[in-house]
């Protein structure tokens, strides 16, 4: 069959269309999302950008690059926290076209890099400078007030045992360089046929360097083990209720043999130094099951507190033991922005009018703690590093965690206000993230799922309780001794990726002096656009 010559030109056609570009940049900027639970394609990551880095490579400008860079990033901001929209509504779309801002850079990057035909010599940088341009992206979008590291490419390979050694050397910031690396290598060998050999090279490169880390990293030490029951109450409607229902499954927990007990996150309604009776009913339950609750409790602090101003509220994890609080205290240091605060509220508080924003700033924390746990001898037994919901999400408060003494992390979380989305489950995949780059297992627990444990090197132990579950599982989690790369180094893979940058920029400076003006650059020529005519074709204009 012949197919006329107008039906071949159209997708040229499309591509010269500014407004059909932008269209195609926004939804080939939203495919990496596909990669994160719940549809959890994290093989797709590895190829999800090459759309993206495709359309970009052929911008006739700069800053034409640099606004694809823009709406594909609104297009990721968008699709990776699509949930948030029955909360935030418009303003989710104000927020996403504001964090996409981050990619314009990138997208002026990638044309810079691949635009043309790129020498071997450019196309192997390419393969450094562009994973460094997305990382630095990543980076800037990790601060608390822009909305913290949810959604990190690297965080799509949770599952993915190599990925896990990466992280246990780089942290998710090395997995996401090398995810981006591979994307980068992908579009070089799908476009631009000069460049296959550097671009074999850059994927035998990171196969070569994965296959190493996996055989050369230090892996955890067995060092005894711990026993902890998660308690999940699932759906119910107010702070009593919720209370009781978790009371309820820690008495099921009698004879368990249990060394913790774990509750969700807002798990008490109310302050247990102004609500004693509480406090008594908690430290009942310890007795009952010979083990010390951790609860978390999400109220009001009393007046006759002297710790932080009086009658505001804090998230607070809290330590019950038989006689009652322990003294371990933990204040939730990180908060989620629009959810437990409005950043300027002054000038952002219509928010609370348009979505369910907070309508009252918690306050914060102001220190990290590690708590002990009894061994059952009168001795002291494995130190807790208790994280709260979103804090999960920030590798760098584990790691203090870890340095700090803990053997054990835990998260109290509740996701019920996004219970049928993608949230829950992405957000107990963090948790195998965070015990990978430690080396120390991590019990995630919540009020409505998903709840899940990981041992020290980010497998999970048992079945995650989904969202439709009511119910306390024990857990034999095994402890862990020895000191990952990352916690030993930190972020050293984002300031490599800084040194990257900031190499290029002195050699593009360098450049640039010593080219004459209007004499292209070698191996950069400019992207030539599709041809466009009057009739679709230029050798049959009446066709």
């Amino acid at each position: 069959m012949r197919i006329p010559v107008g039906r071949r030109d159209r997708p040229a056609r499309l591509l010269t269309s500014p407004w059909w570009r932008g269209a195609i940049a926004f939804a080939a900027g939203a495919l990496p999302a596909l990669a994160f639970p719940g549809p959890a394609l994290w093989w797709f990551a590895y190829v999800s950008l090459v759309p993206w880095l495709l359309l970009i490579r052929t911008a006739g400008t700069g800053r034409r690059a640099a606004l694809e860079g823009w709406l594909g990033g609104f297009g990721f901001v968008l699709a990776a926290h699509h949930w948030l929209l029955p909360n935030l509504h418009v303003f989710l779309l104000l927020l996403a076209a504001l964090l996409g801002l981050l990619w314009a850079p990138w997208g002026w990057l990638v044309r810079v890099m691949l635009g043309g035909t790129p020498s071997p010599a450019r196309s192997v940088a390419a393969l450094a400078v562009l994973p460094s341009g997305w990382l630095v992206a990543e980076l800037v979008r990790s601060w608390e007030g822009l909305g913290g590291p949810w959604g990190l490419l690297g965080a799509s390979q949770w599952q993915v045992s190599p990925a896990l050694r990466m992280a246990s050397v780089g942290g998710v910031w090395l997995v996401s360089l090398l995810v981006v690396a591979v994307n980068t290598a992908v579009t070089l060998l799908v476009a631009v046929p000069a460049a296959r050999v550097p671009a074999v090279a850059g994927l035998l490169g990171c196969t070569l360097l994965v296959g190493a880390v996996w055989v050369w990293a230090p892996r955890p030490e067995p060092a005894g083990r711990v026993r902890v029951a998660v308690v999940q109450p699932g759906i119910t409607v107010g702070a009593e209720p919720r209370f009781a229902r978790g009371e309820q499954l820690t008495r099921g927990l009698a004879g368990a043999d249990v060394d913790l007990v774990l509750w969700g996150e807002s798990s008490v309604g109310a302050d247990l130094e102004a609500r004693p009776d509480l406090a008594a009913r908690i430290a009942e339950l310890s007795r009952t099951v010979g083990a010390p609750v951790l609860v978390n409790v999400d109220a009001r602090r009393s007046d006759q507190r002297p710790a932080g101003p009086p009658g505001r509220i804090f998230k607070s994890t809290v330590l019950v033991g038989p006689d009652g609080p322990t003294g371990d205290r933990y204040d939730k240091m990180r908060l989620v922005p629009f959810g437990e605060y409005v950043p300027a509220r002054a000038l952002l508080g219509w928010v609370t009018s348009v979505g369910r924003a907070a309508g009252e700033d918690r306050m914060r924390g102001t220190r990290q703690v590690v708590m002990a746990l009894p061994d059952g001898r009168g001795g002291v037994g494995p130190r807790l590093g208790p994280l709260v919901c979103f804090e999960s999400a920030f590798p760098d408060m584990s790691r203090q965690l870890v340095r700090d003494g803990a053997q054990l992390l835990v998260a109290q979380s509740a996701t019920t206000t996004f219970q049928d989305s993608w949230a829950p489950a992405q957000h107990a995949s963090l948790a195998a993230l965070r015990a990978a780059e430690t080396g120390r297992p991590m019990a995630h627990a919540t009020l409505t799922g998903v709840s899940a444990v990981y041992d020290a090197q980010g497998h999970r132990i048992g079945d995650a309780l989904d969202t439709d579950a009511s119910t306390a599982v024990v857990h034999d989690i095994p402890l862990a001794d020895g000191t990952t790369v990352y916690v030993r180094l930190g972020d050293w893979a984002v300031y490599a990726a800084l040194a990257v940058l900031a190499v290029f920029c002195a050699a593009e400076g360098v450049r640039s002096l010593r080219t004459p003006t209007g004499t292209a650059k070698p191996g950069r020529e400019p992207p030539v656009p599709p041809a466009r005519t009057g009739h679709g074709s230029a050798v049959r204009p009446g066709r």
